[in-house]
């Protein structure tokens, strides 16, 4: 696991668990490629990451190697480039249009093949605020204990509440199982039928 920690590197090990027998991935929102490394070092023998930012992608192509890929674009305006045995998608669902992000991320899912989004959602129900507010000092605690990785990637709220993902998923990822995650987040683990 990495040196590198953060609310969602904490969660990569979802991601290198439905790694396991994948030859190829897909990282949307890799950022400078943290993740993409760590699943070509799992074993993933192609890795692409695509990302928006030009500077991210830059950084990640000045530290990538063999069986890296990284290429500057929209998930929703990029041509096809086949389907991947692994998607992953970390903290990157609540810059796109909710349906049709998580539409787009479904198909380019090959059969048998994994999705795995850690997201971020908006807080609207007082069970939502409750837990938000229980996360607080433990985050207080590790941040301060581990130390906090800054990725230097653009940052936006979430738009959508955690039930609201949870609805979107359950029509358009049918048997996804979704779960409520500490650090404010969320994951949506699917796997497309063979």
């Amino acid at each position: 696991m990495t040196q590198r920690w953060n609310h969602n590197t904490h969660y990569h090990r979802l991601a290198l668990r439905a790694a396991a027998g994948a030859r190829t991935a897909l990282d949307v929102g890799c950022g400078e490629g943290l993740l993409t490394r760590e699943l070509r070092a799992s074993g993933v023998a192609a890795v692409t990451g695509l990302d928006l930012d030009a500077e991210q992608v830059a950084q990640a192509r000045a530290q990538g190697g063999d069986g890296l890929r990284y290429l500057v674009g929209n998930i929703l305006e990029v041509p096809d480039d086949g389907r991947f045995d692994l998607v992953t998608c970390y903290a990157t669902l609540h810059h796109l249009p909710l349906d049709h992000g998580l539409r787009r991320l479904r198909d380019l899912v090959a059969p048998g093949g994994h999705l795995v989004v850690i997201g971020l959602a908006r807080v609207r129900s007082p069970v939502d605020a409750a837990l938000s507010l229980a996360a607080v000092p433990v985050a207080k605690v590790v941040d301060r204990a581990r130390g906090t990785w800054e990725h230097g990637a653009p940052m936006r709220d979430p738009e959508h509440s955690y039930g609201e993902i949870r609805t979107a998923a359950q029509q358009i990822l049918p048997g996804a199982r979704w779960r409520r995650r500490l650090y404010w987040r969320y994951s949506l683990v699917w796997q497309a039928a063979a």
